[in-house]
């Protein structure tokens, strides 16, 4: 009890006791399990979700976190789990593996049920006494989904509420006007800006363009929604709702007079579409790629600088890892040989499109209110001085899944074996819950994005299981629409048409959820046939728009056919099915399967066939010689390429995926995808472990968390540094110390881990902390002399230097998990193997250390690394609101953001899947 005084505690264990009667949830009774049917694993599937099921919690059970530290149960028991394999993964064998993982076999075993619901006759709804994860079982497809949306409401009523409100643009009005709020609804909203008309045209079109799947989507869609519904309806009649609602002003604790507003179809549409832009979009940036390519020419001159750009593009990089690696080719969004209708703006008139207007209030100056204390929380009041939710924070965890599949003519059993999952992001609660369904046409357990869980998303069925990476791939463009009239008029196939405004006006006012003071502001954009407009220019003298129109715009939700089609055990019979089904998800995925006879990967997305001519990494004139082929703007539908065409494969000895480059040709959507790659780290263990044969499932579950703890500067760039630095002796004995120290790291593996379990401290720390501060220095100094600042700084725009565990910038922020995805380290690798005269496939067009020089370049290198050494911690580690100065552990440390009252503590950092398998089929049907 920190900083909360005896009388103060006192008061608050009164009020926790008083409300407790009238907001605790009524007690199920247990009842008998009923036997699995159709597992095939045999104990050999398990999973992971920290930081536990349950994600609600009553205003009692988020007053007793904040005061006493306690959690409600099954929100934190998977947490600990999760975080005990960093030390656990050294002495891993298969019988320990549900140590760290959960057994995700079907059924819940007897002696082993929790507690029994049946909200219909219909469908029973088991929780397991380990974690709390529902066990759907229905008897109709109505009733089963039913259930499976009643268990949604149960485990992330107050979650979904918030995300269908982020997808319409309305988080501020619903949860108040903090400014993380303010800025996740700013970069949502203006990427599905939809009208209600809009999000039922999506209902509607579901329903009636994929036949009888079409209609049976929608259906358990509704059954799903009024499963939602009558628990949100239970919950606030019997006083147990989430008591965010409470602290939100939604619903008075006393009079429980208030609302939860009823979920219709078309949330989820909305719900979708954030899910879908935060993980399966790809492409995108295309003017800030034409900026820097100008920079460059501007240097150069226009053929060296178009080479040099081309070179830090890296858009089909030889050396990159890939996932498809036997040699195939899968040409797709590549560089033309003879470029059409580029729209490159004019120098220095780019301005970005003003999105936010009329502010008010606290939307202009972010201040606090004195919060009045609903009379009955006055005791508490001290708790909220700062507003008990802090403002929705979910960073950009994009493209942070990984995946490590091995054939069966490679593992100790003859079965293929996969350790898989999607990185989501760390959240309380998180974004995927777990749960199981059985019922008619439907067997499947695994991980859902809560709110649109009426089918299993991620996870395993009867005799095989799967799973995504985010693939990234170029969906989206870029078009610079001529204007004509005025701003608001384009020219569209020659006629000038008027651009359509949509408009979203947001209040606020303070709660004891969150102080900030009342304020407004309205949201603008301007939608086109070619997408929303996001900058103003001029190209050639003429004033344009640049719009950006991606393939998945107003068909957010129609991956729902391949999801029903993987949970179907009637439609998913091998490796090819599978395939199939995947197909029918629009959204960017690398798709990996595993059964007891087959591994496979299929690559998702869809990839709008583009005229041969233009070059989809920048922006192209609005013009229909440019459009996509067949392009409907009406309905935003086109040409898109074939399924033969996605990069694909069965059987491969091994697969790896960390959001790498998919297959020869297939040019991925951003900079940076080169010689080395975080995927490497993974590539590097599992070859080894084909090499050796035997695999088993904790050999590549090791391999992950291996991989999982090392930083990859330290293992793929860092002996290049050395040998540079080592080229001749080094004399300053300041340096030499911090040499030796970086040696030992690198010969120790390069990881960040503990000395011992809970020990806060990393077995290499001066080493780490170098690497660290030295980083951003070396890379800087290697390059801005030769690149000059105007290209420097406009590359760097684009792909920022460093994403190390403890930094609090690029696009996952602080204490995200994730790191290494975004960075130089490609380029450092080319230039430094080039100054050292080693070989190098697709170099950079020109040498930048030391203008190509060794000895230049290692005195370059060791005055960066003399100004890293005389960084103390603190300057390396500032501090934040949970970490002190200097505390190197806690500034790596991963913290589960919150999305409601409920706070957990920090764990090991580590950079793996939020949501994890480690599956190995013995049998078939």
């Amino acid at each position: 009890m920190t900083g909360i005084g005896r009388g103060r505690a006192a008061a608050c264990a009164a009020t926790v006791i008083a409300l407790s009667a009238a907001l605790l949830g009524p007690a199920v009774p247990a009842g008998a399990a009923e036997p699995a049917d159709g597992d095939l694993c045999q104990g050999q599937c398990s999973d992971i979700l920290p930081p536990g099921a349950n994600g609600n919690a009553t205003l009692v059970e988020i007053l007793g976190n904040k005061v006493f530290g306690t959690h409600p149960a099954h929100s934190d028991d998977e947490l600990g789990k999760y975080d005990a394999l960093v030390a656990g993964q050294s002495s891993l064998t298969d019988d320990k593996l549900n140590s760290f993982f959960n057994d995700a076999s079907f059924g819940v075993p007897n002696g082993q049920v929790q507690s029994t619901a049946s909200p219909r006759p219909d469908v029973t709804i088991t929780r397991d006494k380990a974690t709390g994860v529902p066990h759907i079982k229905g008897t109709t497809r109505y009733g089963t989904e039913y259930g499976a949306g009643y268990a949604a409401g149960q485990d992330r009523l107050w979650l979904m509420d918030l995300f269908r409100h982020i997808g319409r643009g309305e988080l501020t009005s619903f949860a108040g006007g903090a400014l993380a709020n303010q800025g996740l609804e700013q970069e949502f909203w203006p990427q599905a800006p939809y009208t209600e008309a809009d999000l039922q045209a999506q209902v509607d079109r579901i329903r009636t363009a994929n036949g009888a799947r079409g209609e049976q989507a929608m259906a358990d869609a509704q059954a799903y929604v009024d499963g939602i519904n009558a628990y949100a309806k239970q919950s606030k009649d019997g006083r147990y709702f989430p008591g965010e609602y409470v602290l939100t002003g939604k619903i008075d604790s006393i009079t429980n007079v208030g609302e939860i507003q009823p979920f219709k179809l078309t949330d989820l549409i909305a719900l979708a579409s954030v899910v879908g832009g935060l993980f399966g979009g790809g492409g995108g940036g295309e003017v800030q790629a034409a900026l820097s390519l100008q920079a460059a020419q501007a240097k150069y001159g226009v053929a060296e600088g178009t080479k040099v750009w081309e070179s830090f593009r890296e858009r089909n990089d030889p050396e990159s890892v890939l996932t498809v690696h036997d040699g195939t080719s899968f040409p797709y969004a590549g560089k033309p040989a003879n470029a059409q209708g580029a729209a490159m703006p004019d120098p220095g008139t780019v301005v970005p499109e003003q999105l936010v207007y009329d502010r008010t209030g606290s939307a202009n100056t972010h201040a606090k209110a004195d919060v009045k204390v609903p009379k009955q929380l006055k005791p508490l009041k001290g708790v909220y001085d700062n507003g008990v939710l802090p403002g929705i924070d979910l960073g950009k965890p994009r493209g942070m899944s990984n995946a490590l599949v091995v054939s069966g003519s490679h593992t100790a059993s003859g079965n293929p074996v996969a350790v898989f999952g999607p990185q989501t992001g760390y959240f309380a609660p998180q974004l995927l819950m777990l749960q199981e369904i059985q019922g008619p046409g439907i067997s499947a357990r695994g991980a859902s994005f809560a709110g649109v869980g009426m089918y299993v998303q991620l996870g395993r069925g009867q005799d095989y299981a799967w799973s995504a990476t985010s693939a990234g791939q170029d969906i989206m463009d870029t078009y610079a629409v001529e204007l004509c009239q005025d701003a608001t008029h384009y020219l569209y196939r020659g006629v000038c048409t008027p651009m359509e405004k949509l408009e979203k006006t947001n209040s606020w006012k303070p709660t004891v959820a969150d102080t900030t003071a009342a304020g407004s502001y309205r949201m603008q954009v301007w939608r086109t046939n070619y997408g929303i407009v996001t900058a103003r220019a001029t190209v050639g003298g003429k004033p344009v728009a640049y719009t950006s129109l991606r393939s998945t715009y107003r068909h957010d939700a129609d991956s729902i056919i391949g999801f029903q089609m993987m949970n179907d055990p009637s439609y998913v019979k091998d490796a090819k099915t599978f395939q199939e089904a995947a197909q029918h998800v629009d959204y960017t995925f690398n798709w990996f399967y595993a059964d007891s006879r087959t591994a496979a990967y299929y690559n998702s997305g869809l990839n709008p066939v583009r005229n041969p001519n233009v070059d989809p990494s920048l922006p192209v004139k609005a013009d229909q010689a440019y459009e996509w082929q067949g392009f409907d703007p009406a309905s935003n539908t086109a040409a898109y390429t074939p399924p033969a065409q996605h990069p694909q494969s069965i059987g491969q000895d091994y697969y790896v995926s960390w959001n790498n480059k998919q297959a020869k040709d297939y040019s991925t959507a951003g900079f940076g995808d080169g010689s080395v790659h975080r995927a490497n780290l993974l590539d590097d263990r599992v070859k080894a472990l084909v090499a050796q044969g035997g695999v088993t499932r904790s050999s590549l579950t090791r391999a992950m968390a291996q991989a999982a703890v090392t930083d990859l500067r330290g293992e793929d760039v860092l002996p290049e540094l050395l040998k540079v630095l080592r080229s001749a002796p080094i004399t300053d004995p300041q340096l030499a110390t911090a040499v030796q120290q970086l040696e030992a790291w690198q010969a120790d593996g390069s990881q960040r881990r503990e000395t011992s379990q809970g020990s806060h401290a990393y077995t290499h720390p001066d080493a780490v902390r170098l690497m660290d501060a030295w980083w951003p220095l070396l890379v800087e100094a290697e390059f801005r002399p030769g690149l000059g600042d105007p290209l420097y700084n406009a590359l760097t725009a684009g792909l920022g230097i460093d994403e190390a565990p403890s930094a609090g910038h690029g696009p996952t922020g602080s204490h995200a998990g994730s790191a290494f995805q975004y960075g130089w380290w490609s380029y450092a690798d080319k230039d430094l193997r080039t100054v050292l005269g080693e070989p190098v496939q697709g170099p950079l067009a020109r040498a930048y250390c030391g203008d190509g020089k060794l000895d230049a370049c290692r005195d370059s290198l060791l005055g960066t690394l003399k100004q890293a050494a005389a960084k103390t911690p603190a300057q390396v580690y500032p501090g934040d609101a949970g970490c002190g100065a200097g505390d190197q552990w806690c500034a790596d440390s991963i913290v589960q953001r919150p999305l409601g009252g409920i706070t957990q503590s920090a764990i090991n950092w580590q950079n793996r899947p939020t949501y994890q398998q480690v599956v190995e089929f013995p049998s078939h049907r």
